[in-house]
C-alpha cells in the first residue's frame, strides 16, 4: 500500500483514502498507541524537528534527537514525582525547547497534557487550572506569580528549574499507552468570563487531526513548513505541531510578541515553503509593507480562524505568488472543510473554505433541518454515526460543492426581516481605505428589531463626516439594509487569544450600556 503522503492531487484524495492507509503512515495500532512516541521517537535522530523563530532576533533549531531525549527525561521526572496515567500536566510557555519537552513528555509518560495560552492573566488561568487540576504546572518565571496563588499547584519554571529537574533523569523511556487513553485537553478560545470547555482527545484521535492536516495545510515530508500560532490554540498545536511532528517535517514557530516583518524574515531566512496562518498574520503581514523586503520560497499557503478579507486575499496572491486555501474546523470536531493546497486539480475559490475532508459528508440544513439548495444559508452540519450534527456556524454551499462561510449562528443579524451575517458587512467594511479593523454587530432597534452596530479601528480622526463616509462606502457596495446605522470608532478591537475577534464581548458590553 502506497502512503497517503505520496499523493498530492485532489482526485487521489477521494480515490485513495480509507482508515487502513491512515493508520499505516504510524508505528503504533487502533490498540497500542502513544503521539509522543509517533511525533519524536521514530523520525532520524539529527533530522531538524523545529526553528523557533524569536521575535527578539535569532533562531533556536531543535532536532528530533533532541527533544525526543528531552521529553525522556521529562517522562522519567514525573515517574520521580509519583505522577502515572491520567495525572494532568499544565505547560504554559512560549514555543521552546521546555514547551515541546514538556508537552511531548507528559504524553510519553501517560499523564494528559494541557497546553494554555501564555496571555491568560490570573483569573484566566486560574479558571482552567481549577477545571482541570493539574498535578504540575509548567511555565516561565514571568507567570509563575500568578500561578503560585492557586492552592495545591506544584510549579516549575523554564531555566535553571527545569534543566535541574531533567538533569539525573535518563532519556530512555517506553511508553505504554492505549489509543483510547487520553492525551490532551483543549481547551477553545473564549472569554476568561465564560470558561470553555476542555475537549479531551485521545492519543489515538489525533490520528484522525493528521489526516486533516494532510489535506488543509498540503503538508507533506519535504516541506519546510510554518505555523506561528501558538501550540495553546487547536491550529499552532494540530497542525503546526502534533501532524507536521508525526510526519518527520521540518517545522518552524514563533515565540514572543508577534511581529509580521520578523516573522517574514524568519520565513525568508528559513526558506520556507509552506506557510499555515490566522488570517490575522496575514493581514498584519499585509499593513506591514515590509515583504517587499524579502525573497520567500513559498509553494503553499492556507489559513484559518475566520474568513479571510479580500483585500487580504489579493494581496497574498500578488506576494506569495499563490493563493492561500481556507480550511474550517472547530475544537470539537476537528477540521471538515479543507482547500488541499497544492492539488493540481483543485481550485481554491476566493471566500470558500473549501470542500470537505475525504471521508466525510457535511450538509446545509434550514432552521428545520431540511437540506436547502445551492447558494442558500443555512448551518452547516455534519454526519456523524449516521446521524447529522450542528456547528453552530452559517455558511452556504455553491453549485460545485465548495462550501462559504455565514458566520457564527449566534452573528446573524435579522433587521426589518432581512437576515444578515457580521462577516460580509464586516469584509465590505475592511476594503475601505481608512478602516484597519471592524466587527459588527446586531443591537437593539424598536423599529427594526436590530439594526447594524460597526466598530471601527482608524489612524484618520473620527467625526459626523467619516461616519457618513463609511456609511455610504458600505451602502453602495452592499444591499442597503447591509450598512451600519451606528458607527463606533474605538482604539482597538477585544480578541480571542487565538486572535479572532470576539464579538460576544461587544455584545456584552452593549447589553450593559
Amino acid at each position: 500500500m502506497r502512503p497517503l503522503t505520496d499523493f498530492t492531487t485532489y482526485a487521489d484524495a477521494q480515490r485513495h483514502y480509507s482508515k487502513e492507509a491512515l493508520w499505516a503512515l504510524f508505528d503504533g495500532n487502533q490498540t497500542s498507541f502513544n503521539i509522543a512516541h509517533e511525533c519524536l521517537d521514530r523520525h532520524p535522530r539529527d533530522d531538524v524537528a523545529v526553528n523557533v523563530i524569536r521575535a527578539d532576533g535569532g533562531i533556536d533549531t531543535y532536532t528530533f534527537g533532541e527533544l525526543s531525549d528531552g521529553a525522556g527525561r521529562f517522562a522519567n521526572h514525573l515517574r520521580t514525582r509519583g505522577l502515572t496515567h491520567g495525572d494532568v500536566i499544565a505547560v504554559m510557555l512560549e514555543p521552546s525547547f521546555e514547551l515541546y519537552t514538556a508537552l511531548f513528555g507528559a504524553m510519553k509518560a501517560g499523564c494528559i497534557g494541557v497546553p494554555l495560552f501564555t496571555l491568560f492573566g490570573p483569573d484566566g488561568l486560574r479558571l482552567r487550572i481549577n477545571d482541570c487540576d493539574p498535578k504540575l504546572l509548567v511555565t516561565n518565571l514571568e507567570k509563575a506569580p500568578i500561578a503560585a496563588g492557586i492552592d495545591g499547584l506544584e510549579i516549575i519554571t523554564s531555566g535553571p528549574d527545569f534543566d535541574e529537574a531533567l538533569a539525573s533523569e535518563s532519556p530512555v523511556f517506553t511508553s505504554e499507552t492505549e489509543a483510547q487513553d487520553i492525551a490532551v485537553y483543549q481547551y477553545t478560545s473564549g472569554t476568561t468570563r465564560e470558561l470553555p470547555e476542555a475537549v479531551r482527545h485521545s492519543h489515538g484521535s489525533l490520528v484522525t487531526l493528521t489526516l486533516s492536516t494532510l489535506y488543509a495545510t498540503g503538508v507533506r515530508p519535504g516541506d519546510k513548513f510554518m505555523t506561528p500560532s501558538s501550540p495553546a490554540w487547536g491550529h499552532g498545536l494540530w497542525h503546526g505541531t502534533i501532524a507536521p511532528f508525526s510526519l518527520g517535517v521540518e517545522t518552524a514557530s514563533y515565540t514572543g510578541r508577534f511581529d509580521a516583518q520578523r516573522c517574514m524574515e524568519g520565513m525568508a531566512e528559513l526558506g520556507i515553503t509552506n506557510l499555515s496562518a490566522a488570517a490575522t498574520h496575514y493581514r498584519m503581514m499585509r499593513r506591514s509593507d515590509a515583504a517587499s523586503n524579502f525573497v520567500f520560497a513559498i509553494e503553499k499557503l492556507s489559513f484559518t480562524g475566520e474568513p479571510l478579507d479580500s483585500e487580504t486575499d489579493q494581496w497574498i496572491r500578488n506576494t506569495f505568488g499563490t493563493p492561500a486555501g481556507s480550511f474550517y474546523g472547530t475544537t470539537e470536531v476537528g477540521v471538515i472543510l479543507v482547500s488541499y493546497p497544492g492539488a493540481a486539480d483543485f481550485d481554491i475559490k476566493p471566500g470558500s473554505l473549501g470542500r470537505p475532508v475525504p471521508g466525510l459528508k457535511l450538509a446545509i440544513h434550514d432552521a428545520k433541518g431540511r437540506p436547502c439548495p445551492p447558494e442558500t444559508t443555512g448551518e452547516i452540519m455534519i454526519m456523524r454515526r449516521g446521524k447529522w450534527f450542528p456547528t453552530r456556524d452559517l455558511g452556504r454551499m455553491d453549485a460545485d460543492g465548495y462550501f462559504y462561510h455565514g458566520g457564527r449562528a449566534d452573528d446573524v443579524i435579522i433587521s426589518a426581516g432581512y437576515t444578515m451575517g457580521a462577516v460580509e458587512i464586516e469584509d465590505m467594511l475592511l476594503k475601505h481605505p481608512d478602516v484597519d479593523e471592524a466587527a459588527v454587530i446586531g443591537v437593539p432597534n424598536e423599529e427594526r428589531g436590530q439594526v447594524v452596530k460597526a466598530f471601527v479601528v482608524s489612524k484618520r480622526e473620527d467625526g459626523d463626516d467619516f461616519t457618513a463616509e463609511i456609511q455610504a462606502f458600505t451602502q453602495e457596495r452592499l444591499s442597503r439594509h447591509e450598512y451600519p446605522r451606528i458607527v463606533q470608532f474605538v482604539d482597538s478591537l477585544p480578541k480571542t487569544p487565538a486572535g479572532k475577534v470576539n464579538r460576544k464581548i461587544l455584545r456584552d458590553r452593549e447589553a450593559k450600556a
